[in-house]
């Protein structure tokens, strides 16, 4: 038997070799490994590195139900080796295995990044045998033992956190005691087989639509947490369940079972999983969402707009509502300039005579909305110092688009010989060349006539399980669709560096990092009541970096004062989408737009590079208080919304500077009382009137 055991950026990983020649991961940890906690009555025989499920192989011992454990020819994979390596990026594990009686062999990538506690995981399966062999199952990453540290029994210390997502309604963290997903041991504590899962499922195009590809688990008693993220665009699967004694946990892209995804191999062949993101910390929450977001600062796209956060002003919520013509677009272009936004986007309609849903696809501009063409508007926007943007769905094609017709069905997604459309729209299939062609020639098209800088690319359906062209299984069809739509991007990006592509997918239902890894900004939410939006505001961070998570702030124009701060303050630690009808606004509720924008300009540099935490934990829709924080090496901001409720907070804020001060910086006509306890570490507030919110910064005197 021999132990590997590694240390890097705060994490500890031990692998075990058997005489047999099978490796295990014992231990994946922020905490030191302790042999004492290892306690399976069948020693370290469940302690799989990698699970790999292929037809026509029996699946022996214990009843496993669906869960993806003793997976054939996954329990018999025997060592081969283990490349340690350093790039660019940080340190590269590559644990290579073998199955001698299938030829098949899986490498289990482990690629560190410097300076922060995560790890990017996936798993290749190479077909070296000499017969075709179909997968129905691959993990990107498998570990056991996730609760093993402490004394305390299992159902006591560890806590599961699912982030709930749905249109209108994204982002709603819930946290679960094993006793609360049906894990529970109950008393007395003791072995007992089981075969139920905690399964955490997405199937079809919609990332995001049930939940965000994510998930956390903590183990109160020893203060210690991971938190991981699936990078994909599509189908995944995680899940939680109990094997042998232990607790464990896997992660992966689609499945046979849960996305009707297999994938034949022939000889020669190779497969490569979806990618994961896994962090180990010392800590809680708020720890572990510090380094996901340190992580995914690292795996994006290097871009300017990242970087320099400029202000977008969008005509459709609580505005235009995808009604746009000339005679209306110039008045807002004429606010939104003279309230310091720097791109104006036009969102949809822009290309349809009538309704603008079900004739998207050719996206040419319709004279019937701007009789001089759209590049009247477009150089007015231009004219007056922003640069502009238009609305496109790229990926399908309505069924009243005069194209649609004229197309062949390749071009499209089919089940049982039929396209497959939805809501009115066909599914474009990126695919096929002649796809790709048709779109790269509608985003060149709009960068040099228009001037186009700037696009929102919505994404509106969901074509559900995949496409029989060309593929070995729907979800096989759907997978290489959604990697060749990635592909896709990274050639726009090519072409057009400069370009800004909004991620939107009726507001936040495509939240993953397979986008947000090359898309520099997201869509949150399509949440039309500002007083709701403060709570997807308030935990976007928790899913995606401060500066890619645009919120809407659209200020009414029959409101009052207070009403444009909470909107503003809404989007000032995050990326703001400004909308609303900013030139029927009066002169006081106008001024204070403009007022939360020139102090924007002043702590972007600082939301770029800050980490979120929570001082009252994440937020709900039922939370009469909420609270967010940005916290950098030299100062702390604090979004503090009042919905209902008392009047008075206190928000724990922790240790801070020696000598620290509170100020408000927005609005500047602040009568609200506050207060900052150095000592206590905490900023009491008091707001007199319900639905109250400011701004605050915690720094040096």
């Amino acid at each position: 038997m021999k132990r590997i055991q590694i240390f890097e950026n705060g994490i500890n990983v031990v692998f075990e070799i058997t005489d047999r020649q099978e490796i295990r991961l014992l231990h994946f940890s922020a905490l030191p490994f302790d042999e004492s906690t290892m306690t399976s009555r069948t020693g370290n025989s469940g302690f799989s590195l990698v699970e790999l499920q292929v037809s026509g192989i029996d699946r022996a011992g214990e009843r496993h139900g669906n869960k993806y454990i003793i997976t054939a020819p996954g329990y018999r994979m025997k060592y081969k080796d283990l490349k340690d390596t350093n790039n660019a990026i940080g340190r590269k594990l590559e644990i290579i295995c073998y199955d001698e009686e299938t030829g098949l062999e899986t490498v289990s990538h482990m690629q560190f990044y410097s300076g922060t506690s995560v790890v990017r995981t996936w798993t290749d399966v190479n077909n070296c045998g000499t017969e075709k062999w179909t997968i129905e199952y691959v993990s990107s990453f498998s570990v056991t033992g996730i609760e093993k540290e402490g004394l305390l029994s299992q159902d006591e210390k560890m806590r599961i956190g699912i982030c709930h997502n749905s249109w209108q309604r994204e982002l709603q963290w819930q946290f679960y005691s094993l006793e609360q997903v049906g894990l529970g041991l109950s008393q007395p504590a003791g072995f007992q087989h089981s075969s139920k899962v905690l399964g955490v499922t997405n199937v079809g195009n919609w990332s995001a639509k049930e939940y965000i590809p994510m998930g956390y688990l903590e183990n109160t008693e020893t203060a210690s947490a991971m938190m991981w993220q699936i990078e994909h665009n599509g189908s995944w699967h995680w899940e939680i369940s109990d094997r042998e004694g232990h607790l464990y946990l896997q992660l992966s892209g689609p499945s046979e079972i849960e996305s009707h995804w297999s994938k034949e191999l022939e000889p020669g062949e190779s497969f490569r999983s979806v990618y994961c993101g896994v962090c180990a910390v010392k800590g809680g929450f708020d720890e572990a969402v510090a380094e996901m977001t340190r992580y995914r600062r690292l795996i994006r796209r290097k871009n300017r707009d990242n970087m320099r956060l400029p202000v977008i002003f969008n005509d459709y919520m609580n505005c235009l509502w995808a009604d746009p013509t000339t005679e209306k677009e110039l008045p807002l272009i004429d606010a939104a300039a003279e309230m310091g936004c720097e791109y104006f986007c036009i969102d949809a309609g822009w290309y349809a005579d009538g309704v603008w849903w079900d004739w998207v696809g050719e996206w040419q501009e319709s004279r019937k909305r701007f009789p001089n063409g759209l590049r009247e508007v477009t150089d007015y926007i231009r004219k007056k110092g922003m640069i502009p943007g238009v609305w496109l769905e790229i990926e399908v094609m309505g069924i009243k688009c005069p194209m649609a017709d004229e197309l062949p069905d390749e071009w499209f997604f089919v089940r049982h010989g039929k396209r497959v459309f939805d809501r009115s729209r066909y599914q474009l299939d990126f695919r096929v060349p002649a796809v790709r062609k048709h779109c790269d020639e509608v985003i060149d098209r709009l960068v040099h006539e228009y001037g186009v800088g700037y696009i929102k690319m919505d994404y509106n359906i969901e074509p559900g399980i995949g496409t029989e062209n060309c593929s070995d299984s729907f979800g096989d069809g759907l997978l290489e669709h959604e990697r060749a739509y990635l592909a896709w991007l990274d050639g726009v990006f090519e072409r057009h560096p400069k370009l800004i592509i909004e991620n939107c997918s009726s507001g936040g239902l495509r939240m993953d990092y397979a986008l947000l890894s090359r898309c520099s900004i997201q869509s949150t939410s399509d949440q039309d009541d500002y007083r709701r939006y403060a709570t997807i505001a308030a935990n976007a961070p928790t899913a995606v970096c401060p500066e890619q998570a645009a919120v809407w702030s659209y200020p009414l124009t029959s409101g009052d004062k207070e009403e444009v701060v909470f909107n503003m303050v809404n989007a000032m630690l995050l990326r703001v989408h400004q909308s609303g009808h900013l030139a029927n606004l009066d002169p006081e509720r106008k001024a204070l737009v403009k007022e939360a924008l020139d102090v924007y300009k002043t702590i972007r540099d600082d939301i770029a590079s800050a980490v979120p935490f929570y001082p009252l934990g994440t937020s709900s829709f039922s939370d009469n208080w909420t609270v967010l924080g940005l916290r950098t090496d030299d100062r702390i901001y604090l979004a503090v919304w009042r919905r209902e409720g008392t009047q008075n907070c206190i928000i724990p804020v922790g240790d801070v500077f020696d000598d620290a001060e509170a100020r408000c910086i927005y609005p500047l006509f602040n009568e609200e009382k506050f207060a900052y306890d150095t000592i206590k570490g905490t900023l009491s507030v008091c707001f007199d009137n319900a639905y109250t919110a400011r701004l605050f910064v915690l720094e040096k005197k």
